[in-house]
């Protein structure tokens, strides 16, 4: 994916570059690896909304958190630029394939996009709905009752199988239970925490070289192609109308249908979904340590008072721990960006994460505050005198411009109907762990790094409750709370880190030593 630079404005130009550590590339390397989050936000408490990283050998990063700039970033024309996922997440070039939609530069980026996007809107969205709402309660069903789990990996399996039923339509059957169980073991073996630290240290050959991840890797892929097969043979049929059904009919301009290369990236970077079920996790984390916040999104799923409160729990989540941290873009020009020139061949990372925990915009950033996110509430961003007002570019939690993430309405609409399915069909309350709590690399995002461990209990029925003459299951904070924060929307320190317990968490799981209690903030101590 390399381009050539003009000679006047290289991208090794250290002059050129806003400021950054000065400590050797390796030890960069290894704070990116080891703790991601908390990296980026030493570096702008010390050098500013925009400075340079030197992660891996060849270009440096230019991270930039002012509004303004990601946002000239991100709506640049496309041509003046390349696409830089690969350099944000090594794991995506091996796994996901050069073909995949977001890999590809200008035109084929779009083309590939004009096949997808239709998928993502109007009467399809709507029919998603009921089905992420049949599959959260399929999966909920099965969840064991009063004895201790890992929510993180229930979330991914309602996720799962809900983008599976979306690019299928008709899972049933044994070679769909055996992509299951493929795709399951590749996940699996991908999300091991200290591969993923290599691969954030060392870039893609991590993967593309290992032996095991070939081995993986070539069954799930044939399993995708003998479906592609199998269903050109037999014809369209209703039960199998889905995503794939749409591509196998895609044409680009020159009447070219996909290849079957095309076909297999773009299925698996539809099949590797994985911020959703670590959006979902987070979501029952934070609202368990706010009962105040548990029982007020429980009162209003219950007594069918809309989702207003939903959806700002939902933006909040997506506040906090983004589904696109960073991205980054390829410079094919010098550009204005940070007081700055930016040379031609450099890879500019609008941090994502570091926007939504801007103080001036968000106000205690690192706290759980869904009420910021209400019309009426004074905690929203830019209500207080003085603050900052919310920015075009404020939130964008699946990026923005031409590749946004196609999946920007999808993601959203499933965290509302699988929150909801939850809060009806049964009761949460967080087990004791000894896990880590900070933020944790996974294959695609960062989940709880204890699985978010849960009891539940099942809710009774409409009909149990009235043969018992009670009137409804009363919203309650779950066992071992001690009763609402200090202040609507307490939950996290205004950012460093290094306190037991911060204000109004309420939570049963005490933080260890030096973390927070935000999952954002949670990794962002020194």
């Amino acid at each position: 994916m390399g381009y050539r630079t003009p000679s006047s404005t290289r991208a090794d130009d250290a002059g050129a570059l806003p400021p950054g550590p000065r400590m050797p590339q390796p030890l960069q390397a290894l704070g990116w690896a080891l703790r991601p989050l908390p990296f980026m936000e030493k570096c702008r408490r010390r050098y500013g909304d925009a400075f340079t990283l030197r992660v891996r050998r060849g270009r440096p990063w230019v991270f930039l958190s002012d509004p303004a700039d990601v946002g000239k970033v991100l709506t640049i024309s496309p041509e003046l630029v390349r696409a830089g996922a690969g350099e944000a997440n090594p794991l995506l070039v091996p796994l996901l394939g050069q073909r995949s939609v977001m890999l590809l530069d200008e035109p084929e980026h779009m083309a590939h996009r004009r096949f997808m996007l239709p998928a993502f809107h109007g009467a399809r969205m709507r029919g998603y709905g009921e089905m992420m709402a049949q599959v959260a309660r399929e999966q909920i069903a099965s969840w064991p009752v009063g004895e201790p789990f890992a929510l993180w990996p229930r979330m991914q399996a309602i996720s799962n199988e809900v983008v599976m039923r979306a690019t299928f339509g008709s899972t049933e059957g044994p070679r769909m239970d055996n992509l299951r169980a493929l795709l399951q073991r590749l996940t699996d073996w991908l999300n091991d925490s200290s591969r993923l630290t290599l691969l954030a240290t060392f870039g893609s050959q991590v993967l593309s070289r290992n032996r095991r991840f070939r081995e993986l890797m070539a069954p799930v892929e044939a399993a995708l192609l003998e479906e592609v097969r199998r269903r050109r043979a037999a014809g369209p049929r209703p039960e199998d109308e889905g995503i794939l059904s749409m591509l196998e009919q895609a044409y680009d301009e020159s009447g070219r249908p996909m290849t079957d290369q095309e076909l297999r990236d773009e299925l698996i970077t539809l099949l590797s979904d994985g911020p959703t079920a670590t959006s979902l996790s987070w979501t029952f984390e934070r609202l368990l340590r706010h009962p105040e916040k548990m029982a007020r999104l429980q009162a209003e799923v219950l007594g069918g008072e809309g989702e207003e409160y939903t959806e700002a729990v939902v933006k909040e989540i997506l506040r906090l721990v983004p589904a696109v941290p960073v991205v980054m873009r390829g410079l094919v020009e010098p550009m204005e960006l940070g007081g700055h020139t930016i040379p031609a061949g450099t890879l500019v990372a609008p941090a994502i994460y570091l926007v939504h925990h801007r103080e001036d915009i968000y106000p205690r950033p690192f706290a759980f505050m869904p009420e910021r996110f209400l019309a009426s509430s004074a905690h929203r961003p830019g209500a207080g005198k003085g603050e900052r007002t919310a920015e075009n570019y404020a939130w964008l939690p699946f990026g923005s411009g031409v590749r946004r993430c196609v999946a920007a309405t999808f993601a959203p609409l499933e965290m509302r109907h699988v929150i909801r399915a939850v809060i009806e069909q049964v009761e949460l309350a967080a087990a004791p762990t000894g896990g880590v709590q900070r933020p944790t690399r996974s294959s695609v995002s960062f989940a709880p790094g204890d699985e978010a461990p849960v009891v539940v209990r099942r809710r009774r029925s409409p009909e149990e409750r009235r043969r018992s003459g009670t009137g409804g299951d009363q919203p309650r904070p779950p066992a071992g709370a001690s009763g609402p924060g200090k202040e609507e929307g307490a939950s996290g320190p205004g950012g460093g880190g290094a306190s037991v317990r911060s204000e109004g968490d309420t939570g049963t799981r005490a933080p260890h030593v030096g973390q927070t209690s935000s999952p954002a903030g949670a990794a962002v101590g020194d």
